[in-house]
């Protein structure tokens, strides 16, 4: 990340505003890094998925604010993801947990009651979830592909910063806690809760509406699981109600509300739209967003990653 980018025109500092829940941002990385102090991450996922967001991602790494990735392992794309992540070594890269609407890295034969033919997930969450709650031969073959995934991002020989999943999918109390475990075996030190505040979102001119406000609720459940293992997590996630959107006005909007602590926020950047962002994400606007990571950021705010003393992979 090229040095002062993220210092722009000097706006008035806004006032220390309350964390998640009415209190200066309270999670181990929040008391780490000072209570008034406000440290952002700023993460692009999909990292692997295509070429076109592999570019974006070291582009706005390079030239922008973005501070952190979440690889897909048996994206597309991976390979060229990695390899780019080598010759960035101050790039934090993640695993983006998928067991949803995207590629295994376990065969059809290995989990033949998780994904297709062809080795991809299903995208219809709701039947996923209950599958992934009653089944017992379905958690068994679950917990083998998360498994396999962390094994295949240890693999690559790049420092594992962080943990996520595609579509929020370890909101679920049973991928929540088979990631934990799998990702503790693997060295895993922090993970995504994807909480976002709804008053301060409204504060960002946000309309969070009733599915917003009972996500955040259901997201206590995961931050119970994640304090329980001991993992860093963030005190407020954006980029929830505006996925897919999160634009250089949308960013301008939430830089002055962001409570004190460690909050993330994160995007699906693409330098060009493809093949897979159309079938995958055709309301997305990547490119937006893409240039929204090149804006500046405020200078009342700390870049940082989920791991900040950890060694990244060298090239």
């Amino acid at each position: 990340m090229r040095p002062g980018r993220r210092l722009g025109p000097a706006p008035m500092r806004p006032p220390v505003m309350a964390g998640l829940d009415g209190e200066p941002g309270t999670s181990r990385a929040g008391v780490a890094g000072g209570r008034g102090e406000r440290r952002v991450i700023v993460t692009a996922d999909d990292f692997g998925l295509s070429e076109a967001v592999n570019d974006a991602v070291e582009h706005a790494h390079r030239d922008g604010i973005l501070t952190a990735a979440s690889l897909m392992v048996a994206g597309p794309a991976a390979a060229d993801a990695v390899r780019r992540a080598r010759a960035l070594p101050g790039l934090a890269v993640g695993l983006h947990l998928v067991v949803i609407e995207g590629p295994a890295v376990l065969g059809p034969r290995e989990i033949p009651d998780l994904v297709g033919p062809d080795g991809r997930f299903p995208s219809d969450q709701l039947r996923l979830g209950l599958r992934y709650a009653f089944h017992p031969r379905v958690r068994r073959q679950l917990a083998a592909e998360i498994a396999a995934q962390f094994a295949a991002f240890a693999a690559t020989g790049l420092t594992l910063d962080h943990a996520d999943a595609h579509k929020h999918m370890h909101l679920h109390p049973v991928v929540g806690r088979m990631m934990i475990a799998a990702g503790r075996r693997h060295g895993l030190r922090a993970l995504r809760v994807p909480a976002e505040p709804p008053a301060l979102l409204a504060q960002a001119g946000g309309r969070p509406g009733l599915g917003d406000r009972a996500l955040f609720l259901w997201s206590r459940l995961l931050r119970a699981q994640a304090r329980r293992a001991g993992l860093v997590v963030p005190d407020a996630v954006f980029g929830l109600h505006w996925t897919g959107h999160m634009t250089a006005a949308r960013l301008a909007a939430l830089w002055p509300v962001l409570p004190a602590g460690l909050c993330e926020l994160y995007s699906h950047p693409a330098a060009a739209r493809d093949a897979a962002l159309a079938a995958l994400m055709p309301g997305y606007d990547p490119l937006g967003e893409f240039a929204a990571l090149r804006a500046p950021a405020p200078p009342w705010v700390r870049l940082t990653r989920y791991c900040p003393d950890a060694q990244m992979a060298s090239p």
